[in-house]
């Protein structure tokens, strides 16, 4: 009974605020242009920067890669825009991107895995009039490779994906993670193994095999990919969602032999926030302009004080909704892919 309550009560708190910001928000007209979205397949990401390219812009065209540049021809656009364009993206299609900007057509990628992978991403950044990074301590190494033009752009969410909503008991759960088990992760659950034992947690992902105290674990994991509308049952459903950035360490898991920093948030940032769920994410220096830690979000610096934290919001049922409530509010009004496309579009050129 108290949980429904309290389901409610957010879930209500959620659309009024929904309905306040639709209300204030300016709608300005799609700008007379000609783009070419070159996806790279992470549908979170893709369905929002498309659905957002749909309504900034008047003319819009989705190519997979391979098909680049047959639609370049037929299509004719202004600018073509690739995303990551690292893990479907072949190398010999570089070539490519450097024939149409000898062509006069504008391009650039907006990279989305920074700086996890940069020793891939730095081949790649020359060939573009125009890079855009998730990570803001990358933008010093791609202007160091003569990139005309580096712009540090935060990911975002889709709201017609990530959304509060209601669901049923079998989302119901104390402590949600999502996500692969890298090392850093790996450490941290392991320290944690024991206080979570009288909870009721979800851990989903791959390559959680590597836990030292699996065993105590292996009861909470669920060994798969979890499509996107089910990721979003399981935010709306779990009291604390908890967001774990990975280290960016070189080794099995990274591309970083350079050892680029991470300062920047993840996309689950605003994916979790999105949903109206309530998230206690480690700490990233951007993470503090992004949101107000302690009212819109709440955040961790090693797992005692995750523990601590996750604690005092499992008893302090009214503020953890709160919290969540808030974090869904400036999401919404600031986090979305609507606005950051706005952003890009403005920097390429794009008079609004």
């Amino acid at each position: 009974m108290r949980d429904g309550y309290l389901q409610g009560w957010r879930l209500g708190a959620c659309e009024r605020v929904q309905q306040i910001i639709t209300a204030t928000q300016k709608q300005t007209a799609p700008l007379n242009a000609r783009i070419l979205y070159v996806p790279q397949f992470f549908e979170a990401i893709d369905w929002g920067v498309e659905a957002a390219l749909r309504l900034r812009v008047q003319h819009v065209a989705v190519a997979a890669p391979q098909q680049m540049m047959e639609a370049v021809d037929s299509f004719q656009p202004d600018l073509v825009l690739v995303l990551n364009g690292l893990h479907f993206f072949p190398e010999d299609h570089l070539s490519n991107i450097d024939r149409l900007r000898q062509r006069g057509i504008r391009c650039a990628v907006w990279f989305a895995d920074d700086p996890y992978l940069t020793d891939d991403s730095s081949r790649h950044a020359p060939h573009y009039d125009y890079v855009f990074t998730n990570e803001q301590a990358c933008v010093p190494l791609y202007e160091s490779l003569g990139v005309p033009h580096v712009h540090h752009l935060p990911l975002a969410v889709h709201p017609e994906l990530f959304r509060p909503l209601r669901t049923n008991a079998e989302y119901a759960y104390d402590i949600c993670f999502i996500g692969m088990g890298f090392q850093n992760r790996i450490r941290i659950f392991d320290e944690i193994a024991p206080y979570l034992q009288d909870k009721k947690v979800i851990m989903a992902g791959f390559n959680w095999q590597r836990l030292t105290r699996y065993p105590l674990l292996a009861r909470f994991i669920q060994n798969r990919w979890i499509p996107v509308p089910e990721t979003v049952h399981y935010y709306n459903g779990a009291k604390v969602v908890i967001n774990m950035h990975r280290t960016v360490h070189p080794g099995m898991d990274n591309h970083n032999s350079g050892m680029w920093p991470a300062v920047s948030v993840n996309p689950r940032t605003f994916e979790i926030s999105g949903s109206g769920a309530f998230q206690l994410s480690d700490v990233r220096d951007e993470l503090q302009s992004l949101y107000a830690i302690g009212s819109e979000i709440e955040a961790y610096r090693d797992a005692n004080e995750l523990m601590q934290k996750i604690d005092h919001y499992l008893r302090h049922e009214e503020e953890r909704n709160r919290v969540a409530v808030r974090g869904y509010r400036r999401t919404i009004r600031d986090h979305t892919f609507v606005e950051r496309i706005g952003r890009l579009l403005a920097l390429t050129g794009f008079a609004p």
